[in-house]
């Protein structure tokens, strides 16, 4: 599987937009996305194709028929169809024929090939589902991305409000003389640079949103509303739940990518009997019903044609053939060859992903792990940065601290809130990385 950030926890999410026409939560965005994605059209025309090729597969197994006719002006020296000997003189002649034939035993080469072909069919119905899961996971990591910049915009914009509130006291306390104008200046100051931090932030949101835009294939300048969620109702399976031994063994079976890389073995292994059965001899029957008419035997005795085609020459024939390959330039040992070549690397395929897969699940677990201990951490920083920003505007308003360390104050708290918000999204994020290995699909 793939790697992604902030994957896919905002499935759990319920989302309320501004206005009921132009909401879009992540279930839809997700919906649309499906529905438009390519990746997922172009594994939806393989496993079509592939319905085509089984039902080919299948078809073989049934009696061919086949209907010809032929006619014609003879002239010159030839011969009549009608009693086989030589004629000079210029004849109309028709002949109509219907053959049949079926294969009554080859070693079970088509039998083989239908299991191929079904197992090949199999899994691209399920390769659809996993383009499915990558589509969901990538757009609703650029939603959490966007959402996640809303909510830094909005802690911005606080950050601002605060900056500007203290600047117009502390202008006041300026004018009246009882704090030095460098106090003033430095307000300015911070409130510029915070004002720059909020352009900033809402450049990259906008940015994520644009990513967003683009992954439903909506224009730059569409109408897209959403609002931050409540983070603390999200539900979350407790980390003791999700052992990622238990996991690993259970994403083996349920795991798309692996039910694909099962069945694209076992395809390439019916594919290597069908190629080997095809070394061997073959029986087939064969049976057809024909007839001909010639002006010319008309002619002689009378024979209308009516009567020539569908009486008088009439012929049958039933009858077996044995095919047996001797040597034809190594095409069978070579298409065998190939076939076992094929489950080797089929067998590579599945194992390299198995791999890939464990090491997925375990440094998921490890970075869930990692997430919850971070954000207790930021959650205590910032209840501790508020305390001593608290502490700070009391010491402040009384002039016992200077700007400088009043300000200092002020951007631990920020930070602290950024802190906060990046940690918590990545926290819920990760759990729901290893939801999504053990239940194979996104939890609403």
């Amino acid at each position: 599987m793939k790697k992604f950030i902030f994957i896919p926890l905002l499935f759990c999410i319920p989302i309320f937009a501004f206005s009921q026409k132009d909401t879009w939560d992540l279930q839809r965005c997700v919906d649309y996305a499906l529905s438009h994605n390519i990746s997922v059209r172009q594994s939806d025309v393989q496993e079509r194709l592939s319905a085509i090729q089984l039902k080919q597969s299948k078809a073989m197994q049934i009696p061919t028929l086949n209907l010809n006719s032929q006619a014609g002006e003879n002239f010159g020296r030839y011969i009549n169809p009608t009693t086989n000997q030589f004629a000079t003189n210029k004849s109309f002649s028709q002949t109509l024929s219907l053959q049949s034939g079926i294969t009554l035993f080859n070693f079970f080469n088509q039998q083989h090939s239908i299991k191929s072909a079904e197992a090949q069919d199999q899994a691209n119905k399920y390769d659809i589902e996993r383009a499915k899961n990558d589509v969901a996971l990538n757009v609703a990591a650029a939603y959490l991305q966007y959402l996640l910049s809303l909510e830094q915009v909005n802690i911005a914009k606080g950050q601002i409000a605060l900056s500007q509130q203290q600047l117009n006291l502390t202008n006041k306390q300026v004018a009246a003389g009882s704090l030095p104008e460098l106090n003033s200046a430095q307000l300015e100051s911070q409130l510029a640079t915070d004002s720059s931090t909020f352009i900033t932030n809402k450049a990259t949101m906008n940015q994520n949103k644009l990513q967003l835009l683009a992954l439903l294939n909506l224009s730059a300048d569409a109408d897209f509303n959403v609002s931050l969620p409540d983070l603390e109702n999200i539900p979350l399976e407790p980390l003791s739940e999700m052992q990622p031994q238990d996991i690993y063994r259970t994403a083996l079976f349920n795991q798309f990518q692996q039910k694909v890389d099962s069945l694209n073995l076992l395809s390439a292994k019916e594919a290597a009997k069908s190629a080997r059965a095809a070394m061997y001899p073959s029986l087939r029957m064969a049976g057809s019903i024909g007839s001909n008419y010639a002006n010319s035997y008309k002619q002689a005795y009378g024979f209308s044609y009516g009567k020539q085609m569908f009486d008088a020459n009439i012929s049958e024939f039933v009858g077996l053939s044995l095919d047996i390959p001797i040597f034809n330039n190594r095409q069978s040992h070579s298409s065998y060859e190939r076939a076992k070549a094929n489950i080797t690397s089929a067998q590579l395929t599945q194992e390299k992903n198995n791999q890939t897969l464990q090491q997925n699940i375990y440094t998921a677990y490890n970075n869930a792990e990692t997430g919850i201990q971070n954000y207790n951490a930021n959650t205590k920083g910032e209840s501790y940065a508020a305390y001593a920003y608290e502490l700070a505007q009391k010491r402040y308003d009384i002039g016992m601290m200077s700007t400088s360390d009043y300000l200092i104050s002020q951007n631990n708290l920020y930070t602290a809130k950024m802190n906060k918000a990046s940690a918590h999204y990545e926290y819920i994020f990760r759990l729901k990385v290893l939801e999504f290995y053990k239940y194979n699909h996104i939890r609403l």
